[in-house]
This record gives C-alpha cells, sequence and structure tokens, in this order.
C-alpha cells in the first residue's frame, strides 16, 4: 500500500486482528457534498498518497467517493475503503452492503463496520430517521445487536468485505455481541480527540484486540482544539501546527485517523504534518495531552439524541 511516489510521505500501517494491513491516515468523507468529494478523493489518492477512504452509506457519497478512487489511477486494490451499515438496515446486512457496492462500483470492502448500535424502525415514517409520534426517535429496542453482528460474520464468510467492525460502540454495546460472536471486531470507529480522549474505553479495546479509529480527530466546525494551549505549545516547541500535534497525538497512540477536508492544502497538510508529528512528540509529550481532558476540558462534540444509554462515559441523552 506504499505510495508510488517517491516524494509522498509514507504513512504508518496497522494490523488489524485478522491480519488485515489499515493505513493509520484515512480522508474521512463525512458531511463532504457529492460534487466536491469526487476531487478530494482523486487529490487525496492520486497527490499526496492516501491509501485509505472513510464512507458510509449515510453520508450520501458512495458513487462519488467510488468515482475518485477510479479518477485517481491507483489500483482499487491498493485502496483501503471502508463504508458503514446505517441504522434503518441492521436486519438486511447483506441486502445494504450490495447497494453500497454497486455505489462504489466495486465486489469488495476492506472494512465493513455497523454505523451506531441502535436499529430504527426501517418501516417508520422516514427512510433514515424515523420517528415516534412524540418526535421522538423511533427505535427497535428490543432487537439483539448479536443478530447484527451474526449477519455482518456472514458478508465476511462470503468474501464481500476483508475485514468487520463496529462505530460508535460502548464497553456496555460491545458487550451485547462479544458473547455470542465468532469474529471480534477489528475495529471500533469512535469520535476521539484531545477533549474526548475516551482512556477507558481505549484500554478495553486494547485488551480485546480491536483497533480504535477516531473520527472528528482535528473535532467539528469551529472546534476548540485548535486554539488550546497545550496543543499551541507543543506545536511551537516542535516547529508543527495545531492540526497536526492533535493528529500526531492520536497516531502515538496507534490510533487510525480519519480527518475530512475537502480543501486539497488541508488535506495535503493533514497527511504530512499527522506523520511528522508523530516522530516529532515524545512519550512526555503525549502524557501531557492525554491529561488535557481529565483536566476539566472533556467534552463530547457529536452526540445524537438517540435516547436510549448507549453506555457512554460523560455522555447527555
Amino acid at each position: 500500500m506504499k505510495s508510488t511516489s517517491t516524494d509522498m510521505a509514507i504513512q504508518p500501517i496497522i494490523t488489524l486482528n485478522n491480519g488485515v494491513k489499515i493505513p493509520a491516515i484515512g480522508l474521512g468523507t463525512w458531511q463532504s457534498k457529492p460534487e466536491d468529494v469526487v476531487n478530494a478523493v482523486e487529490y487525496a489518492i492520486k497527490d499526496v498518497g492516501y491509501r485509505h477512504i472513510d464512507c458510509a452509506a449515510m453520508y450520501g457519497n458512495e458513487k462519488e467517493v467510488g468515482e475518485g478512487i477510479r479518477r485517481s489511477g491507483v489500483p482499487r486494490s491498493e485502496v483501503f475503503l471502508t463504508s458503514k451499515l446505517w441504522c434503518t438496515r441492521h436486519h438486511e446486512v447483506e441486502k445494504a452492503l450490495d447497494e453500497s457496492l454497486a455505489n462504489f462500483g466495486t465486489d469488495y470492502l476492506d472494512l465493513y463496520l455497523i454505523h451506531w448500535p441502535v436499529h430504527l424502525n426501517p418501516h417508520g415514517n422516514h427512510p433514515s430517521f424515523p420517528l415516534r409520534p412524540d418526535g421522538s426517535r423511533d427505535v427497535l429496542v428490543d432487537w439483539p445487536l448479536k443478530e447484527t453482528w451474526r449477519q455482518m460474520e456472514e458478508v465476511l464468510k462470503k468474501g464481500k468485505v476483508k475485514a468487520i467492525g463496529v462505530s460508535n460502540f460502548s464497553e456496555k454495546k460491545l458487550e451485547e455481541i462479544l458473547p455470542t460472536a465468532t469474529v471480534i471486531p477489528a475495529v471500533n470507529q469512535l469520535e476521539l480527540h484531545l477533549y474526548n480522549p475516551q482512556h477507558n474505553l481505549l484500554k478495553y479495546l486494547s485488551e480485546k484486540g480491536i483497533v480504535a479509529q477516531a473520527y472528528s480527530p482535528l473535532g467539528s466546525t469551529n472546534s476548540p482544539l485548535l486554539e488550546d494551549e497545550t496543543v499551541a505549545s507543543l506545536a511551537k516547541k516542535h516547529e508543527l501546527t495545531p492540526p497536526d500535534v492533535l493528529l500526531g497525538y492520536l497516531l502515538s497512540k496507534n490510533i487510525v485517523v480519519l480527518p475530512k477536508s475537502v480543501t486539497p492544502s488541508r488535506i495535503a497538510s493533514n497527511f504530512k504534518g499527522a506523520i511528522a508529528a508523530k516522530e516529532k512528540l515524545t512519550k512526555e509529550d503525549v502524557e501531557l495531552l492525554d491529561g488535557v481532558a481529565p483536566g476539566g476540558k472533556q467534552k463530547r462534540l457529536i452526540m445524537p439524541p438517540w435516547g436510549i444509554d448507549l453506555g457512554f462515559e460523560n455522555w447527555t441523552k
């Protein structure tokens, strides 16, 4: 999966629990408009050296991501492609996967994730976000997550995906599938960043052999992370930028980072800066950053109103 260009930085690779190798820096595509994401994906792969694209059916841009991969000229086999099962499709995993494969124009995914540990009513009043009469999310509270996972294992056996995992799963939700699982999830994609480090959950995942992935590693729009004093001081110390430090911090903890951008300069700087920061940050720097959230800055930025207890620390319904 190494870049074919000698002037491109070579990113770190992490080996998943089934032996599949995943590039540790991926391009996130959440909230990327279809008309923008084609060019973003093409540029990231062809000109910068990304070999990992993170997508989801719910993002509504799978076709354009697939087109961007084709336009890059890099063989499909050299690009690690992820998508996710939306919440209204827990009862029909293979059908949902087949739709994603058709959108991308490929016959397999490198990684397929359960997007959230929530099954929304597939026969509700909206195809993606059905609501009850009182306005709350129409969640099928009795749906067993172990059944969703059984179906995920089936598509893995059929070779339609190379690895399966979960997203937004707490220890509590993982314990709903692990007792009956024949395949341990390869990854758990989470909101992970300086202000929401989830130290306890990361320790649990490490013990289970599950790799953590970080979405929103730089925070979201108008993120307070970029203005953090500790980050600024380390950026100055190592001649880095704040985004470099935030990404390198997570990479140093063997977390896959998925920064999202459609701006060429940022796509490039996120990739190269993350690698540079991982090399420069010391063990003491990482420990210093680990203490920022517990020191009073704990803050989640993504909390959809599911109306049920997902089992996370620092989450308000």
